[in-house]
């Protein structure tokens, strides 16, 4: 989901509770996840933007290999060579809730009224060169973009939820595609929502154009590479 605090609702220095699943801002005294650790006694805590634990109220951070499953599941990350061995392996992963699934062949929640765009989301994601580019992030961490322009986050969150995806080590074999929507509705004006049916050839014409130009492509009517 949306990284935001479930209290103050903000989305800076935010902790997940790895008892509960709740999001906290802070870990210092009187922080909301401070507070959260005294009060239920659940003292695990992960860092969503740095991807560090930390024991609370104690304010340690917790070095441990047996938690790296977690922040793989978070961002998961793709080699060249293995991008390159997709389409040949056929292996069926297990998630840790049991089911088995096809890396690539997951699920996305239906929010509200978002299918339309996890259809086209879900296909998009089978396109190989589509897929390659956007499952390498190196490809496009360093495209320098003007001063406050939004339609980056596009290119991030699309390139995040490709990552889930086709992640080997799902929890579940299911994702949730809400912070890329959220992403839909900011940088489309509120012209694609979540709570409301869209079309989905309108939605996939709109989607790629931003994506193009997010990352440099022209807005001339010519083939995009």
């Amino acid at each position: 989901f949306e990284k935001l605090c479930s209290i103050s609702l903000s989305h800076i220095n935010v902790y997940a509770c790895l008892v509960c699943g709740k999001y906290f801002q802070g870990r210092g005294l009187k922080s909301h996840a401070y507070i959260h650790s005294v009060q239920l006694s659940h003292h695990v805590f992960l860092n969503l933007h740095t991807l560090k634990f930390y024991c609370l109220p104690d304010n340690y951070e917790i070095i441990d290999s047996s938690l790296e499953d977690i922040t793989y599941v978070l961002k998961p990350t793709f080699t060249a060579q293995h991008i390159a061995h997709l389409d040949k392996q056929a292996k069926l992963s297990r998630a840790y809730d049991g089911t088995t699934y096809l890396p690539g062949i997951v699920g996305l929640n239906n929010i509200k009224a978002n299918d339309y765009a996890n259809a086209v989301l879900q296909a998009l994601s089978n396109v190989p060169p589509l897929r390659n580019y956007f499952l390498e992030e190196e490809n496009y961490r360093s495209i320098q973009r003007p001063p406050g322009d939004i339609m980056f986050l596009l290119v991030q969150r699309f390139g995040e939820l490709m990552r889930k995806l086709w992640n080997p080590r799902n929890f579940k074999a299911h994702v949730s595609p809400h912070e890329m929507l959220q992403a839909v509705v900011l940088c489309s004006k509120k012209n694609f929502q979540i709570t409301k049916q869209g079309d989905g050839v309108e939605f996939l014409s709109w989607f790629l154009n931003a994506l193009h130009a997010a990352l440099g492509g022209t807005k001339r009517k010519k083939k995009s590479e």
